[in-house]
């Protein structure tokens, strides 16, 4: 079996860069990918879902590098879930972690 994610959508904010310890560096953030199609009543909607992206080293710096909220971008990784404890209650997260990241048209700021 294999666990592995390819998506390609816009970032919906700025990444957030940490730089950590022996110059390592994470990159976090938010992107969209949307599919259109055509609901009962025929007419166009598109579903959008929002996905969390993570980061490290050489795409982490691709990241802080090149990419501004709004940009597209390709994505290819792994689902990852993980879980903490905030006020009593365990709390779910599934992210993605990039292995590339490949920006997409002519939107990357140079």
């Amino acid at each position: 079996m294999k666990n592995s994610v390819q998506l390609i959508g816009h970032l919906g904010a700025d990444p957030k860069i940490v730089q950590l310890e022996n110059d390592k560096v994470l990159a976090k953030f938010n992107m969209a990918t949307s599919v259109p199609y055509t609901d009962k009543a025929g007419q166009r909607q598109t579903d959008t879902q929002w996905h969390q992206i993570v980061a490290f080293n050489g795409s982490a710096k691709i990241v802080e590098k090149y990419l501004v909220k709004g940009n597209q971008v390709g994505i290819e990784g792994k689902l990852q879930t993980r879980h903490y404890e905030k006020d009593g209650q365990k709390h779910y997260v599934t992210e993605i972690i990039a292995n590339e990241v490949m920006l997409m048209g002519n939107n990357a700021r140079s």
